[in-house]
């Protein structure tokens, strides 16, 4: 069914009204909110149709209304105003983006924070990463019990290790060695360096000693370091809201949080900029069906895409969060890819769309 406009003022009124008191609204504070002329009896009928087409529901017979799934995707989808930031928000955001490109991980973690900080919701920031591989080796023979490993990465990044060991071993071990890695190594991701190559490649050597284990040791947690990770701020904002008086279910939802590789697995918009909204029971997991996330994706530099979002009740203030999401999403666009569209709003996506 098609909704009158006044039923989607209804409906809009009813979702801002509860996403700022927490308690079902009922028929005369609609009126107010919404500017209607008509009667409580007319709008008490138009409220009982959106029952009906499953917008509103009511958690009891006496009470007022509160939005279903349906609802808030309408909302979001049709009703939503679009919010601007304060120079407040938008000042704090700019300043927490100054200054902390030498350290990728601890700007994500200030994002998060500041994400946490403007929506009161736990926040995550999903950074990720093109697929790095060692371009070359190099072995610096120091003396008899000591070398240096080089790694030049595929981002002409470079890593080094200082390695003291308890035995001797010579120069041209560690020449062989070279040869061997640059040979058998480059090119490769972590998941390849396996037992099979690391033995063969120590037979190749005539390494008797556990250099070649050292060296693809330091390959592999340089290799997994280097891949996209997950973090989580706020968690515990979770235990102020009404949704979540109930610890169980907070700490269910918290402990689901704490897992990077859940974060990882969540959708992103299709293009740089886009905000994504999930509403209850349209999220995968379990334990995110009484909670909404909100993502906004960001260009991470060569075409790559990273993701900031926050997780709260489907009570939540959409048209507020996205907007500071979008902004902050900006923000880290013009910072890590040299460029990015004006703060605001991107895409606004529902859930499946990838257009």
């Amino acid at each position: 069914m098609e909704l009158s406009q006044r039923q989607k003022r209804i409906l809009r009124a009813v979702v801002e009204e509860y996403i700022d008191s927490a308690e079902p609204v009922g028929s005369r504070t609609v009126r107010e909110r919404a500017g209607l002329e008509c009667s409580p009896a007319t709008i008490r009928n138009e409220l009982a149709e959106l029952d009906r087409e499953g917008y509103l529901e009511q958690p009891h017979t006496s009470a007022g209304r509160i939005p279903t799934a349906r609802g808030y995707r309408l909302y979001v989808n049709e009703l939503m105003r679009e919010r601007e930031l304060s120079h407040e928000e938008t000042e704090a955001i700019n300043s927490k983006l100054q200054g902390r490109m030498e350290q990728l991980d601890r700007l994500l973690e200030d994002m998060g924070h500041m994400a946490t900080e403007l929506t009161s919701y736990p926040a995550l920031t999903i950074s990720a990463a093109a697929a790095v591989t060692v371009k070359r080796f190099d072995l610096i023979y120091l003396d008899q019990n000591s070398f240096i490993i080089v790694l030049l990465l595929s981002g002409d990044t470079v890593k080094n290790k200082l390695v003291h060991l308890p035995f001797s071993f010579s120069q041209n071990t560690l020449q062989r060695l070279s040869a061997l890695f640059n040979s058998s190594f480059t090119g490769i991701d972590e998941k390849m360096i396996t037992a099979e190559l690391i033995n063969s490649t120590e037979r190749a050597a005539g390494d008797t000693m556990g250099l070649t284990s050292v060296i693809a040791g330091f390959v592999i947690e340089t290799l997994t370091s280097a891949r996209g990770g997950a973090n989580v701020s706020g968690e515990a904002n979770l235990l102020k809201l009404p949704e979540f008086k109930d610890p169980d279910k907070a700490h269910r939802l918290i402990n689901y949080l704490s897992d990077a590789s859940n974060l990882a697995s969540l959708p992103g918009g299709a293009d740089f900029g886009d905000v994504k909204v999930l509403i209850g029971p349209e999220n995968a997991a379990l334990e995110l069906r009484d909670s909404s996330v909100v993502l906004a994706s960001y260009n991470a530099g060569d075409n790559m895409r990273g993701i900031i979002g926050v997780v709260g009740p489907t009570r939540m203030d959409y048209s507020a969060v996205a907007a500071k999401l979008s902004y902050i999403a900006g923000g880290l666009s013009r910072l890590l890819a040299g460029g990015a569209p004006p703060g605001g709003f991107g895409k606004l996506m529902i859930k499946g769309d990838d257009k």
